[in-house]
């Protein structure tokens, strides 16, 4: 395990109580092909309670739950991985939701998405949302362990496994990005799901929420960075092109 760099950046003053979120590694080392994992699951929940990412060789989804982490492979099993496999992206948060509503009718991805900005109208904020009910729809994906030399993540991605899964009761978690984080981490939102029975979930692609889903949201006012060390691809990786039209290829 390479020896991390951690860099701090507040901000806002006096927060406190205000939500640290902790992201190991950057959004677009891992569209430049950057798999390799140097960090691993046991720092990732010990990090936060709620969060995502992905694994060593990009091998899968990650789902993080009650300080738990869960691997979505792309045959669709979930498990439990050990606290040493490795991760090259991930992103949590102790969540300790500040906002909460019930959905009054069923709503669509993108118009659940709005009735949050509603709630949260701040646009250079960081919040973290949790989601928990029952979905008539929900389209996932989960990407294949890749082999090296590793493909930029574009290429990886068209070996997605998609998963329709609805109607299922469970969990959706992520975050919502501001623009300027857009070489760190996904602007907008970025979200994951787990079901109920823990038996299925991944990235997800498009879902519709149920009347009387619970919806918590966190604005987390703290952003700490853990970089991987020298002489790894990390500091090999070629990270100053703006990757964002890829971002959007893969993530959406």
């Amino acid at each position: 395990m390479k020896k991390a760099i951690l860099v701090l950046a507040l901000l806002s003053c006096g927060c406190a109580g205000g939500g640290k979120v902790t992201q190991f590694s950057t959004i677009d080392a891992l569209l430049a092909g950057v798999y390799d994992g140097d960090f691993d699951c046991a720092q990732v929940a010990r990090a936060g309670n709620l969060g995502l990412g992905t694994f060593d060789r990009l091998d899968g989804e990650m789902v993080v739950s009650g300080h738990r982490v869960y691997q979505v492979k792309s045959d669709g099993v979930v498990l439990r991985p050990p606290g040493s496999l490795g991760t090259p992206f991930a992103t949590v948060v102790n969540f300790r939701p500040d906002k909460t509503f019930k959905t009054s009718s069923g709503l669509s991805m993108r118009a659940l998405e709005e009735q949050i900005d509603r709630l949260c109208p701040n646009p250079n904020g960081i919040y973290a949302v949790r989601l928990s009910g029952r979905f008539s729809a929900m389209k996932t994906r989960s990407v294949p362990a890749q082999c090296k030399p590793y493909p930029d993540l574009v290429v990886a991605a068209e070996k997605q496994t998609i998963f329709e899964l609805g109607p299922i009761d469970g969990t959706v978690v992520g975050f919502r990005f501001p623009a300027y984080f857009k070489s760190l981490n996904v602007p907008g939102y970025h979200l994951h799901f787990l079901s109920k029975s823990k038996s299925s979930g991944g990235h997800i692609l498009g879902m519709t929420a149920e009347s009387g889903s619970v919806v918590q949201v966190q604005e987390c006012k703290r952003f700490e960075l853990l970089l991987p060390g020298a002489g790894g691809a990390f500091s090999k990786a070629l990270l100053e092109h703006d990757r964002s039209r890829e971002l959007q290829q893969v993530e959406r």
